[in-house]
């Protein structure tokens, strides 16, 4: 690899894509395949609604509160190595879930598993960070986040068949041959990446005060809807809310912090990170409550209902390295500015579905212009959010962005339906749930047009770098607002 960097489109890059697509690709799958198999899970283990909760609990909780722990051991020890010790954690993992004898087995296994895919999603973006060359990054991630998605997609239709013609068991154990392959490929394609000259230190105090921080934020917003007791949530928000307050501490007066907290002194990062919170709010709840809409009121089947998001996921991997493309040529503003406001008005299309409604003019329409705007807004705002932070920090920066994601989609699950009276009237709160995350997606395109730069044209530059995180080659970067 040259000094500046791989450039898209070249047989090099396009196995560090490949790398971090199946990479991701298997925690992505896993968080959407599952859901199919629990039925199955229920009947084979004799797991009751408890467990079969906590099969899912327990992968989202070690998940989110290790992210960022994750993305800093890359950051320090080798974003590659990182990379390849999660998928192999992850592929153990699943072997354990898919011979467990007993639901108290397969919740340890898939708490596991989530600790795993904690290295591995920021892990990926953060090796296509590190190994394309400033130019070509938008690009890169545009293509990573449309491949990336298919997974997801993907999940319902693979896990019912799996399912149906072999076992359950096997939704976990085709992330073997997966985490095989992108193991390979990672060794022998993708190169190793972390900073050379700084002294490794592990900030043990930072991680365990965070991830304890965390834990407890996403352990209140999973159980408090499912019913756990007040003083359970009570104590879980208070754990979770101490540790985050010692977290800052810790970082403030250490000399080598985990996560510097001069990050957030950056607009544009602060400002990524908050469009990252108002849109995947909006998201979370959409993607829940459309697919129970159309199962329940419009009478689909769990398959014909997946396959009505197939338009928004066929969209995402046409277009987003094209908008990736676009955000890198005249800056990531106009994107994360209209692309929210595009998803917006998509979900406002979406919200009047009731019985009746046909596919192709109810749902179609409303699904293309939600995918228009998810394709504008996923690559520019992950590129701008890296682009905020030095090559140094490209893990620990993706990891804080991956936790404002699924910390801000459970909040909004928790809190938006019950807001929206959807257990009252589920027809009239699913309309208005859908206006209120309408609602949160053009804020969230608000916040980026007061808050993110826009960049000039990329210039690759030979000069002396001006200072500590400035690493050729440099991107000028317009300061007007």
């Amino acid at each position: 690899m040259s000094d500046e960097g791989l450039e898209f489109g070249t047989p090099a890059g396009r196995w560090v894509i490949t790398a971090a697509v199946l990479g991701s690709g298997v925690a992505f799958l896993d968080g959407t395949v599952v859901n199919a198999a629990l039925p199955a899970i229920a009947e084979d283990l004799h797991a009751g609604l408890a467990s079969l909760q906590w099969t899912l609990t327990a992968y989202l909780l070690t998940l989110g509160s290790l992210l960022v722990v994750g993305g800093s051991l890359g950051d320090l020890f080798g974003r590659r190595r990182v990379f390849v010790i999660g998928l192999a954690g992850f592929a153990v993992a699943s072997l354990g879930c898919a011979v467990a004898q007993s639901s108290a087995i397969l919740i340890v296994a898939r708490s596991v598993q989530g600790a795993a895919a904690a290295a591995l999603v920021p892990g990926s973006l953060a090796l296509i960070s590190a190994s394309f060359r400033v130019e070509d990054r938008g690009r890169a991630i545009g293509a990573w986040s449309g491949l990336a998605g298919i997974s997801s997609a993907v999940g319902p239709f693979l896990g019912g068949w799996l399912i149906d013609s072999v076992s359950w068991r096997w939704v976990f154990l085709i992330n073997l041959p997966l985490s095989a392959i992108a193991i390979a490929v990672t060794l022998r394609h993708v190169p190793e990446s972390r900073d050379e000259d700084s002294v490794r230190h592990l900030d043990v105090l930072g991680g365990v005060t965070l991830s304890i921080g965390l834990a407890g934020i996403v352990y209140a917003l999973i159980e408090g809807p499912a019913g756990a007791s007040g003083t359970t949530v009570a104590i879980a928000v208070a754990l979770g809310v101490g540790g985050l307050i010692a977290f800052v501490i810790v970082e403030a007066r250490s000399p080598q912090p985990m996560v510097p907290l001069e990050l957030f002194r950056s607009r544009q990062f602060s400002g990524a990170n908050a469009v990252t919170v108002a849109v995947y709010a909006a998201l979370g709840v959409a993607f829940f409550l459309i697919v129970v809409h159309l199962q329940t009121d419009l009478g689909y089947s769990a398959l014909a209902a997946g396959a009505a998001l197939l338009p928004v996921t066929a969209i995402m991997l046409v277009l987003s390295a094209r908008a990736g493309a676009l955000a890198q040529r005249i800056g990531p503003r106009w994107p994360m500015t209209v692309g929210p406001i595009v998803v917006a008005i998509g979900l406002v299309m979406l919200a009047p579905l009731d019985k009746g409604s046909s596919y192709l003019t109810g749902v179609l329409p409303g699904m293309i212009v939600f995918g228009l705007g998810l394709s504008l807004t996923v690559a520019p705002l992950t590129a701008a959010v890296l682009a905020a932070v030095d090559d140094h920090h490209a893990g620990v920066g993706s990891a804080i962005n991956n936790a404002a994601a699924r910390i801000a989609s459970l909040l909004a699950i928790a809190v938006i339906p019950a807001a929206a009276g959807l257990s009252d009237n589920f027809t009239d709160g699913y309309r208005k749930t859908l206006l209120i995350s309408a609602g949160l997606a053009a804020v969230g395109g608000l916040i980026g047009w007061m808050t993110i730069r826009t960049a000039t044209p990329v210039e690759t530059t030979t000069h002396t770098p001006t200072g500590p995180s400035c690493h050729e080659p440099c991107v000028k970067i317009d300061q007007a607002a």
